[in-house]
């Protein structure tokens, strides 16, 4: 079984859901806050990895649903620089899994990682 860094929003019921399946799995979960949690911009380029800037955003996130923040308006670069000085804007959840950075909770993508039930 699997040690799964997990960087959630504190009391979201999703966040909550994806965590149980984690750890009703046999998983090892150890939870942080990515709203408290210090993020630089090398850092958290390793999660979002090399997907479309738009995919990176939380769509849910009140800058974003108001439209004072499009994020198809920014490049990657613009867009890391403002999730990480507002990790409300960050799409959730974040998992490091040994050496792996991911982004979102996408259970095939985590079958090929880990052993999920």
């Amino acid at each position: 079984m699997a040690k799964v860094i997990f960087f959630e929003k504190p009391g979201c019921r999703n966040n909550t859901r994806q965590k149980a399946v984690l750890e009703l799995s046999g998983n090892t979960v150890e939870a942080l806050s990515i709203l408290d949690y210090p993020w630089t911009k090398e850092e958290l380029s390793l999660y979002l990895g090399l997907k479309p800037v738009r995919e990176c955003f939380n769509p849910s996130a009140p800058a974003v649903k108001s439209g004072d923040v499009d994020p198809d308006n920014y490049i990657r670069e613009q867009a890391i620089e403002m999730m990480a000085s507002d990790p409300i804007l960050i799409r959730r959840p974040l998992m490091k899994i040994g050496n792996r950075h991911l982004q979102g909770f996408d259970m095939a993508e985590l079958r090929k990682i880990i052993s999920l039930a």
